[in-house]
């Protein structure tokens, strides 16, 4: 393991750059050799994503994803299939986590999953509390549970002050994903 002390760290809040600053960080630890697992919960289905391109070319980075969006940005997806998918995702993640095989875990937008009722707060609070101590956790997404924010370590709240959406600018390839 590459840490005596692993934290926990969120960002969260209604402003850009949750998952850029939790990716961020990963290629930061993947560059000083860290063994890096990411879990995506609702990206959107079937994107190839910068980030994800970028992972496959460090052997030391694991990609994992539930590949579907929430019902409100696809009507394909039924919010009965994304709560069991979300679980199983969950389970494999906590799995993950608690092997200690790698340095860093990512669960990107876990907080919208708790927050949506997809994921149960409790197990997620159940992990940060029995993680290994060498383990640091990145935790992402909107509307994060207060009982979450106070097992972290650390917060950032992402402040929406303005947004090109807000003028029709739609999400740019490799600039948004």
């Amino acid at each position: 393991m590459m840490l005596k002390k692993g934290l926990i760290q969120i960002y969260t809040g209604e402003g850009k750059g949750k998952t850029t600053a939790a990716f961020g960080l990963a290629l930061r630890a993947a560059g000083n050799s860290f063994k890096v697992a990411i879990f995506q919960f609702l990206k959107a289905e079937g994107n190839i994503t910068g980030e994800l391109a970028l992972a496959e070319k460090f052997k030391n980075v694991k990609i994992f994803r539930n590949d579907q969006t929430h019902p409100m940005f696809s009507k394909k997806v039924k919010m009965e299939e994304l709560k069991k998918n979300a679980e199983l995702l969950f389970a494999e993640a906590k799995e993950t986590i608690m092997s200690g095989k790698y340095d860093l875990v990512v669960l990107d937008e876990i907080n919208n999953c708790m927050f949506g009722g997809l994921v149960s707060i409790d197990e997620v609070l159940k992990v940060l509390k029995e993680k290994p101590a060498e383990v640091e956790l990145i935790l992402t997404g909107r509307s994060v549970p207060q009982e979450i924010i106070k097992e972290a370590n650390l917060v950032t709240e992402m402040l929406a002050i303005k947004h090109p959406y807000e003028k029709g600018v739609e999400a740019r390839k490799g600039i948004e994903y």
